[in-house]
């Protein structure tokens, strides 16, 4: 297999529910041009499926693995417990508590398990996207300049916005 073909990142999602929240990880990713690769499995419903694709990851050519899930929210460790690769924990909002219980279940790892955990839902997503690329971006060059841009962007766009709010304001106080 082609190199560049090879998927970077893995994102993992506990069921096709999450595939909504999910896909702001993978606007950043294509954003990036990181190639990645989505799967559905769940640490409840198929947990030997689960273990057999955390197992492999490593041996596909994934360097990041980002793992959304909610409620119990068991997914992103049960990924961590088999591979030693970054795992990126993205919990789901929704259900009785919000996404708090998911964040808590992701976030509550014991020691010598980390899951790195972001915000609940799609702020949370889009930033383990962020995240991975910048763990990527570690030993490519390329993409840290991608990264270093993305942020430059954001920065002019917040500032262009103040612009704006400063010229509507000096715009109404003249009127007066």
């Amino acid at each position: 297999m082609d190199d560049r073909a090879r998927p970077r990142v893995a994102v993992l999602m506990g069921s096709a529910s999450d595939l909504a929240t999910m896909s702001e990880t993978e606007k950043v990713l294509d954003r990036f041009s990181i190639p990645y690769v989505t799967r559905i499995t769940s640490a409840h419903r198929t947990p030997e499926r689960t273990v057999e694709i955390a197992r492999s990851l490593e041996s596909d050519g994934v360097q990041v693995v980002i793992v959304g899930a909610g409620l119990a929210a068991h997914l992103a460790g049960v990924v961590a417990s088999y591979t030693t690769l970054p795992v990126i924990g993205v919990p789901m909002d929704g259900g009785p508590l919000s996404g708090v219980d998911a964040l808590h279940s992701t976030v509550q790892m014991p020691s010598g398990i980390p899951v790195a955990t972001v915000a609940i839902g799609k702020h949370g997503a889009r930033n383990a996207g962020v995240l991975a690329a910048e763990i990527l971006a570690i030993a490519t060059p390329e993409l840290k300049e991608k990264l270093s841009a993305y942020r430059r962007e954001r920065g002019d766009a917040v500032a262009a916005k103040d612009r704006e709010l400063a010229d509507r304001k000096k715009t109404a106080t003249e009127g007066d």
